[in-house]
């Protein structure tokens, strides 16, 4: 029996694969469950639908990434932290800070989407990447630290 998965399930497929079972598995446990739906036509054709909004949206959201991406190439953080008499510094600027910072100039990045692996505590420019749509766009924040005066 052909069947329209709704979730994913292991070894079997992922959402929207049409996958062939027996015919006990699909109504003992994947309509019961509600994890798959019997392959028809019309569900074929309700697929079909699903499938180009979802990849109209999925465009759409690649889209508005790689518009930000260029948003954030003008952009220049800029933060102070104290340092001592042989240079070396107290403190440093976490993800949350950056996110922060930008927050405040109006752009909204999830900190988790920062590529950072630990908080820049070194006077200079950074560049932080900045992972925008699923690692297809890769967008670049610039961080400055500077000393605390």
């Amino acid at each position: 029996m052909k069947v329209i998965l709704l979730k994913d399930i292991r070894k079997l497929g992922k959402k929207d694969d049409v996958v062939e079972v027996s015919d006990g598995y699909a109504r003992n446990f994947l309509f019961k469950n509600k994890s798959a739906i019997a392959y028809t036509k019309g569900s074929a054709k309700v697929l079909d639908k699903q499938m180009e909004e979802r990849a109209e949206h999925e465009a759409e959201l690649k889209k508005e990434a790689e518009a930000l991406s260029e948003t954030l190439k003008g952009i220049t953080l800029e933060f102070t932290l104290s340092t001592g008499k042989n240079g070396a510094t107290f403190g440093s600027v976490s993800s949350k800070q950056i996110v922060e910072a930008l927050s405040k100039k109006g752009i909204r990045v999830d900190k988790r989407k920062l590529q950072l692996e630990q908080s820049i505590a070194s006077l200079g420019v950074t560049r932080v990447p900045v992972d925008l749509y699923r690692g297809q766009v890769i967008g670049e924040i610039v961080v400055h630290v500077s000393e605390k005066a």
